[in-house]
């Protein structure tokens, strides 16, 4: 399995690979033992687009020269998108499945096993319905300590540069208990931090409530399901582990989830809040159904409610008609805001997506100037947050003998806490700051 992209990619790959073993098939990291090679793509920008095809053609290779008799399979949202076209135009590939085959996946890689007929299977369906439950048997390719709870799928966002809602459906959730009780399991198999995962966690739940329950606003949890009934009930599980929030949208948030947040042991003191722009005229071309105004005043709620806590945002540079003025106010807000944890991406003309047929496309080298000097703001911030935790005794989440993250750090995206003595991976230590790397933190562990 080579899975690509987002963290809600990985978890598919996860489902496909515990189909895979219900049916039968061991799981193997090696080609030339593989009866099936999957690329699991991802769809979501033109970069992406490119390294899931090269994945393709270098999987083809690998079983020209290793095993000619495998067959490759291809999944995730670049199949999901594209398979029509990609039928004809890699015929390498013996057959394609979307997402909605996630948990059926063992069945079908006997089937393309199975198949004697020459051509391209294409079993794509046309819309993404599926969202997994607590009983879907999953193959973690994660560490041991860590994992990624997917709590709902699909997006109900009509942002104009995305195309994820075509991809993946509108937004369904799923039932408390189904994530509590997967949850439950795994803090009993020893997972130290969870991870909760979707297109828009703030959404999560909305869904699920009565129409006669009122407007569906993100109010608290005695209106019907929802994030703070979920944390609420995350909070009654014993043991020791985190809870992460990732992917929030500014539009759903509420007092009473920020109070959810605060009062909740178990719940990492960070926000994952893409927010993309601040300039009001880009924030309505991007449709992002709030105002810099909100977005201002909910980080000032977030950080007065829940001591300690730790912003992570991303921005993207050169949407068509970004201004250098709008870029400007960018910057500033930069500046000003000081985001504990801070990306950018440069806008990718998304096929099919309502900015792609926008004029005042931005080109490409400005695009890359403004990326360049947004990051370069960003990091002297880094540098200055990082410097300042110096002589600080920190809690942090041990991932090799010789790194570990804060509970300001989620994996793969965030910043590291280099060790200056060995720690046992999977554990919670507290170390004492000595420095910094830039983005990283020195420290060494305090004898208990």
């Amino acid at each position: 399995m080579i899975s690509l992209g987002c963290a809600k990619n990985l978890v598919d790959a996860e489902l496909m690979l515990g189909s895979a073993k219900a049916e039968g098939f061991e799981i193997t990291n090696n080609p030339a033992e593989a009866d099936i090679l999957v690329v699991n793509t991802c769809g979501f920008i033109d970069t992406a687009k490119q390294e899931s095809i090269d994945a393709i053609l270098e999987a083809n290779r690998q079983r020209d020269e290793l095993r000619p008799d495998a067959r490759i399979v291809v999944s995730g949202c670049l199949s999901q998108r594209y398979s029509g076209d990609l039928v004809n135009e890699l015929p390498e590939v013996d057959a394609f499945i979307g997402l909605d085959q996630v948990a059926e996946a063992g069945r079908i890689f006997r089937k393309v096993l199975e198949e004697k007929s020459p051509g391209v299977m294409n079993l794509v369906t046309p819309k993404s319905r599926y969202i997994p439950d607590f009983s879907t048997p999953r193959f973690r390719l994660t560490p041991a300590h860590s994992a990624y709870v997917k709590i709902a799928e699909g997006c109900n966002h009509p942002c104009s540069f995305c195309v994820i809602p075509q991809m993946r459906g509108r937004h369904r959730s799923r039932a408390i208990d189904s994530v509590v009780r997967e949850i439950r399991s795994l803090v009993a198999e020893g997972v130290k931090e969870i991870n909760l995962i979707s297109q828009d966690t703030t959404y999560y739940g909305m869904d699920l409530w009565s129409e006669k329950a009122g407007p569906r606003q993100p109010v608290d949890s005695g209106r019907g399901t929802s994030l703070v009934h979920l944390l609420d009930e995350i909070a009654d599980i014993g043991g020791d582990f985190w809870v992460r929030l990732l992917y929030t949208h500014p539009a759903h948030w509420s007092d009473e989830l920020i109070a959810a947040i605060a009062r909740n042991p178990h719940v990492a003191k960070y926000v994952d809040m893409p927010l993309q722009h601040i300039h009001g005229e880009m924030l309505q071309l991007m449709r992002r159904e709030t105002s810099r105004e909100h977005i201002e005043n909910l980080i000032h709620r977030i950080r007065a409610g829940i001591p300690g806590i730790g912003l992570r945002t991303t921005f993207i540079v050169g949407f068509p008609g970004e201004t250098e003025e709008h870029f400007e106010s960018l910057l500033e807000f930069i500046e000003t805001t000081r985001f504990e944890r801070l990306g950018v991406f440069n806008y990718s003309q998304e096929e099919g997506s309502r900015a792609a047929k926008m004029e005042n496309q931005v080109p490409t080298r400005v695009k890359n100037r403004r990326h360049r000097q947004a990051m370069a703001l960003q990091q002297k911030i880094a540098r200055e947050m990082a410097e300042s935790q110096t002589g600080r005794t920190l809690r942090v989440l041990v991932e090799t003998p010789n790194a570990a993250r804060t509970e300001h750090d989620a994996p793969e995206v965030d910043c590291r806490v280099i060790l200056t003595h060995p720690a046992e991976p999977g554990t919670f230590v507290d170390v004492k700051v000595l420095g910094a790397q830039t983005y990283d933190l020195v420290a060494e562990p305090v004898s208990a």
